[in-house]
């Protein structure tokens, strides 16, 4: 898919990789951007800076009814969503000692937002034969997030997920990209490093921390190209495939690393 003259949907759009995606979506010359994210504000400032005809919307993707509004919105202004970004999510920096709300709220915003964002979209991209859905994974999806089991454990779900609509809908005309970067310069990453996260350590310290316009970057080649896997760090797939061909190998490597940060 090439963004010049499509519509698109970012959530998580305030910030970081959503923010970058906007740019860089502009600068293609997408027909209209919906900007989405919990600060109205700050998506509504990005919509007035872009070079394209943009609005901000403010929604809480863990509310099945705001996804679905926002949805409506856009094809209210626009008559039609080509490519949906499904970018919001969040980090915990906990493993199994802490209660339940955290391990919901990751479940919520990294999954199920995934899910609202589907159910709303899908039937109309499959009355037109075509659509597109990006969903932002991390690299924690395919590998693993030392330190951090909710992320770890969501971000698989939303590789898999992401799968099974490639799987089911794919002859019908909608393509699936998963986009699993590592380390990039987000407030995410940054928070995570200034609350001494282990997973945030390891990940900042494992390799090139990259910007959020890198990643955009990547993003737009890779709708090019329509491929599912979109690596902004390619030795993602060098690790994955190690963990493929010999899960106890990589696994030990692995428990070496995360020791080397045990705080």
């Amino acid at each position: 898919m090439r963004v010049a003259e499509r519509v698109v949907v970012i959530t998580g759009a305030a910030g970081g990789i959503g923010a970058a995606l906007a740019r860089r979506f502009a600068a293609e010359g997408a027909a209209g951007i919906v900007l989405s994210d919990l600060d109205l504000d700050r998506v509504s400032a990005l919509a007035e800076e872009l070079k394209v005809d943009a609005v901000g919307v403010r929604t809480d993707v863990t509310v099945e009814g705001d996804v679905r509004a926002l949805v409506d919105t856009a094809v209210e202004r626009y008559g039609r969503i080509d490519l949906f970004c499904s970018n919001a999510g969040i980090t915990s920096g906990v493993g199994l000692e802490d209660g339940d709300a955290v391990w919901q709220r990751s479940w919520a915003v990294n999954v199920q937002a995934h899910v609202y964002a589907a159910r709303a979209v899908l039937p109309a991209m499959l009355e037109r034969g075509q659509g597109y859905l990006l969903q932002t994974c991390s690299a924690a999806g395919l590998l693993t997030a030392v330190g951090d089991a909710p992320y770890t454990i969501t971000k698989h779900a939303a590789v898999g997920f992401a799968e099974w609509l490639s799987i089911t809908y794919g002859n019908r005309g909608i393509r699936v990209s998963a986009l699993c970067p590592q380390g990039v310069d987000t407030p995410m990453l940054r928070d995570g490093l200034e609350a001494g996260h282990v997973g945030a350590r390891v990940t900042a310290a494992s390799g090139a921390v990259l910007t959020p316009d890198d990643v955009a970057e990547t993003v737009v080649a890779g709708l090019a190209e329509e491929r599912f896997l979109i690596l902004p760090h390619p030795e993602v797939g060098t690790y994955l495939a190690h963990k493929t061909q010999d899960p106890d190998r990589w696994l030990a490597g692995m428990r070496r690393l995360a020791g080397g940060f045990a705080e």
